[in-house]
């Protein structure tokens, strides 16, 4: 599976887009677009590499990870997936802004399809395996591509980090579990790719994350 990631928005947040190759579906995960300059650098690169938008992945619904879902889905007709628990945050975009003072679109995001603990989906034939991770919001996910070799773990884990509790819904030890048991335990050389900054393994993390313990 193929993975390009783009930085965007004021927070740095990273979206992601999977596929499989040029002129098929892909997956986007976490579209956190708040500006046409934003919006028209994915909408190019799909355009390159003539990709079709099937879903729209969202590890969590803080707007930073979502604000440019709603206009994305209505462009290519895509599905918007993530946790029932985020449903809330997807339909209080305005106090979200409010409280960051951001001028974005804040009409509701609607998910279209839950997910849950190991649904599986699949891009061309290859599974992306969901993780249930919450803590850092109620509903968080995290998407495990067993055969690529990388989980994309929106804001649970950082390099040398973890994601930050104190919003509503947060919950630091429930945060430590999930990292843990669904994270930590994956393979050492599976490769990180957080909602932001840079990339990391689970064998670093394991190591050298002085936030999570284990065992």
């Amino acid at each position: 599976m193929k993975v390009a990631r783009f930085t965007f928005n004021p927070f740095y947040e990273n979206c992601y887009v999977l596929w499989q190759a040029e002129g098929g579906d892909a997956y986007v995960v976490d579209p956190g677009m708040m500006n046409d300059q934003e919006q028209n650098a994915l909408v190019a690169f799909l355009d390159e590499k003539k990709l079709s938008v099937s879903a729209i992945l969202l590890t969590h619904m803080h707007i930073d990870h979502v604000a440019g879902a709603r206009w994305l889905a209505q462009k290519y007709s895509a599905e918007i997936m993530t946790h029932v628990a985020e449903e809330l945050l997807g339909l209080q975009l305005v106090h979200q802004a409010e409280r960051f003072h951001l001028q974005v679109d804040t009409r509701p995001v609607t998910i279209t399809r839950y997910l849950r603990q190991d649904d599986e989906l699949l891009l061309a034939d290859e599974p992306l395996r969901v993780l249930e991770t919450p803590g850092h919001s109620p509903g968080s996910l995290s998407f495990h591509a067993p055969q690529s070799r990388f989980v994309l773990t929106g804001d649970a884990v950082f390099a040398m980090s973890i994601g930050r509790t104190d919003l509503p819904g947060g919950d630091f030890n429930q945060l430590i579990s999930s990292i843990q048991t669904q994270i930590l335990s994956l393979p050492e050389d599976v490769m990180i790719l957080p909602g932001h900054a840079d990339a990391t393994t689970v064998g670093q993390e394991r190591a050298h994350n002085p936030y999570v313990k284990m065992p």
